[in-house]
């Protein structure tokens, strides 16, 4: 049986000051260690629209394995100074590992929409939706995350004493107003809570090997 692909999700604000060395270390540093990591398939950066985090990054892997793998454990063990020093600057961050399913459409957008779906949401109501949008002028594509607890631990200034691990569902766009507005349909839909984000850049595994 086909294991699921693993999404990495990773949301945090910055302070103004530290912004511009933040987006270097992300950047020139980061996104590439973490691809390089065997399993890790892209590393995506998206800014806020309209989001609690003005920063997200979301990285694919072909399984949730690759988040107990040796190599994995090695980036947690043997961090640079410089990410030891971003790390410990983020401000309300949030750390999500998680199981993707329910894919549908193909490809990525421009704009994203993070909804934050309630506990015990009916997935039927998810595949109803789908159904009901995927001939919407700009819609791209959607899927589920699923955190998983184990695999989920904080980072180093996560608030610890309150970390629901909610499902997620990820809409990508065309453009801001197509995603507004089946963020707003599909929010009022499922009883979800929306954060709203653009795209800033993409690396994939590819991309890395052919230098």
């Amino acid at each position: 049986m086909t294991q699921p692909h693993g999404m990495l999700f990773v949301a945090t604000n910055i302070d103004a000051a530290d912004e511009a060395d933040f987006n270097q270390w992300y950047d020139h540093e980061h996104v590439e260690e973490r691809v390089a990591i065997a399993g890790f398939l892209s590393g995506t950066r998206y800014q806020s629209i309209d989001a609690e985090r003005k920063y997200l990054g979301l990285y694919e892997t072909a399984s949730l394995e690759a988040f107990t793998s040796a190599d994995y454990h090695a980036a947690f063990t043997r961090q640079t100074e410089w990410s030891v020093k971003n790390l410990n600057k983020m401000i309300n961050p949030m750390r999500r590992v998680c199981a993707i399913s329910h894919l549908h459409g193909q490809g990525s957008g421009s704009h994203l929409a993070v909804l934050t779906l309630p506990a015990g949401t009916d997935v039927a109501l998810l595949g109803n939706w789908q159904s009901s949008v995927q001939h919407t002028p700009g819609y791209i594509a959607s899927r589920l995350l699923t955190p998983d607890t184990t695999l989920s631990s904080p980072l180093p200034r996560e608030n610890r004493e309150s970390r629901p691990m909610q499902t997620m569902l990820l809409l990508t766009c065309r453009d801001a107003q197509v995603c507004k507005t089946l963020a707003t349909a599909a929010a009022a839909a499922l009883n979800a809570d929306v954060q709203l984000y653009a795209l800033s850049w993409q690396l994939t595994k590819q991309e890395m090997a052919h230098g």
